[in-house]
């Protein structure tokens, strides 16, 4: 055995000082005990964020992502669609109406279909379906046309809705073409004259 205690009494006076710590802070938090308020100071009124809710989407700057936008995929974004809607010319409603020239069209735009009063409601607010309103409708049907009839959950992709859009735009320009195609040309306006 070693005469030499000196580590000993390091370990030992490292041990004492952590046990003297331990028994402060235990006494201090008995007698300063701290209870908190019943009634905080001030109210601050911010709105309650709801668990997962999204941040409001700025609208797409039409001028520029209708150029570039992929007109097959929006005519594959349309199939799902079909199932109630029709976009071809003169076509039949079916448990939705045809939505042919419905870009930049009315609301109730097919004369004869069943509307739902919401629709209704929805045109004396906006009458026309521009892009922004499409837009916001595609999205989310039952929210943006509070009671509509319309089942479809709607399309999240703002990519897939731009392009969606973009091809029923299309349908709409060959539409305007064929009447453009028919006016007399002293009645066409041609830009810069």
């Amino acid at each position: 055995m070693s005469g030499d205690l000196k580590w000993n009494k390091i370990f030992g006076a490292a041990l004492g000082t952590a046990f003297v710590i331990l028994v402060v802070q235990q006494a201090s938090g008995l007698i300063y005990h701290s209870e908190p308020p019943e009634k905080m100071g001030y109210f601050v009124d911010a709105p309650d964020e709801v668990a997962g809710a999204e941040q409001a989407e700025l609208p797409p700057d039409w001028g520029t992502v209708l150029p570039t936008a992929d007109l097959a995929a929006g005519e594959a974004a349309f199939a799902r669609c079909q199932a109630c809607h029709n976009a071809t010319q003169g076509g039949a409603d079916g448990i939705g109406p045809n939505l042919y020239g419905v870009v930049g069209g009315p609301v109730m735009h097919r004369a004869g279909f069943a509307y739902s009063d919401a629709m209704a409601k929805h045109k004396a607010e906006a009458p026309t379906w521009g892009y922004d309103q499409l837009n916001s409708f595609i999205t989310a049907p039952a929210r943006y046309v509070p009671g509509t009839k319309m089942s479809f959950a709607g399309i999240r992709d703002t990519q897939t809705r731009i392009n969606l859009i973009a091809w029923l735009r299309s349908q709409a320009i060959r539409l305007i073409r064929v009447w453009v195609s028919r006016m007399p040309a002293k009645d066409i306006l041609v830009p810069g004259t």
